[in-house]
């Protein structure tokens, strides 16, 4: 599940810094096939926070530097395995062996340590709550805080709501171009229908594909709903990359040991400052999850936003993440 941070017409940006140019950039060697895009911008001297983008396999964006005070903050983005301007891209490289939960794990605290950041404030959306969860579980001694939005831990139960039976019911228009490219025989299992075609060999049919797949998350992120405005969920190359990694992950159950790996791991990390925000509204990753989090981690501060949906764009969502954000760094710095 990704991030938007493309602001509707009606709702303009509030709360953003100014923009900002990154003062550095680069790629980092895996030691395999895999080069990943980073970036830094704002304060060099400044509390270092790492942005953890959503998908898996949706980018970062240079709008993701204006949730934080660029006078306090050292701002490191970096693109995941497959996507962004990190190389090769899955919209033409389809193996996806060695791009795995624990591969963006190692990558993470490969770059920590390339940029000689002894602990960092990790800030991630969607799959990026994720991802940063599990960085965190994996390296606590490496956290000084976690901003979180949108929790979503790629537990079945979410990923049928979303893929199979659930949003569909409040997003029936939305799901029939979703449905579409299925015959109905195999409606029954649309996860497994989806990767068959986005990896097969007929590449007119895995863009379509691609693009019904990242169309019905890019037409659910807002409480608004769909935007009349274009995105980079209609471009073909983010849409195939953006598919294929999610689906590869999903199929996978996020690569995790359990279903519940992240909340049976909790305890190692309850003692890290943190911030979770959640739209009340949220039709990607439901409250359910969140409140999963909040209860098995009672000490983080919880904002349930109540007239939001999953989009770090909707009002109410941005201001309490760049509220968060200058929480913590009054609190950590």
């Amino acid at each position: 599940m990704t991030d938007s941070v493309t602001p509707k017409k009606s709702a303009p940006v509030r709360g953003l810094y100014p923009d900002i140019e990154p003062y550095d950039s680069g790629h980092m060697p895996t030691g395999g096939k895999h080069k990943i895009y980073y970036e830094q911008s704002g304060n060099p001297q400044g509390l270092p926070v790492v942005v953890v983008h959503g998908g898996p396999g949706g980018g970062t964006s240079p709008n993701l530097r204006g949730y934080f005070n660029p006078d306090g903050y050292r701002i490191i983005l970096f693109d995941q395995r497959g996507c962004g301007k990190s190389t090769p891209h899955a919209s033409e490289d389809i193996s996806l062996e060695d791009n795995t939960t624990w591969h963006l794990v190692a990558d993470m605290e490969a770059l920590r340590q390339k940029l000689g950041i002894e602990k960092w404030v990790v800030f991630g959306g969607s799959w990026g709550s994720t991802l940063s969860l599990a960085y965190a579980l994996t390296h606590p001694e490496r956290v000084s805080g976690l901003i979180l939005r949108g929790i979503f831990l790629v537990r079945k139960s979410e990923l049928d709501w979303f893929y199979q039976a659930g949003a569909s019911h409040l997003y029936p228009d939305i799901w029939e171009k979703f449905i579409a490219p299925i015959p109905e025989a195999e409606r029954g299992d649309l996860l497994s229908a989806y990767i068959k075609r986005l990896n097969g060999p007929d590449r007119a049919e895995s863009v379509r594909c691609a693009l019904a797949w990242s169309g019905w998350e890019g037409d659910t992120l807002s409480v608004e709903g769909p935007s009349e405005v274009a995105s980079k969920f209609s471009d073909p190359a983010f849409a195939l990359a953006f598919a294929r990694i999610e689906s590869w992950y999903f199929k996978n159950g996020g690569f995790f040991e359990s279903e519940n790996w992240v909340l049976e791991n909790i305890g190692r990390i309850r003692h890290i400052p943190g911030w979770i925000v959640q739209g009340r509204y949220d039709v990607v990753t439901p409250m359910t999850t969140a409140w999963d989090l909040k209860k098995a981690w009672p000490e983080a501060r919880f904002n349930l936003v109540k007239k939001a949906g999953h989009s770090s764009s909707d009002p109410g969502i941005l201001e309490g993440l760049v509220a968060a954000a200058d929480e913590a760094l009054v609190a950590l710095s």
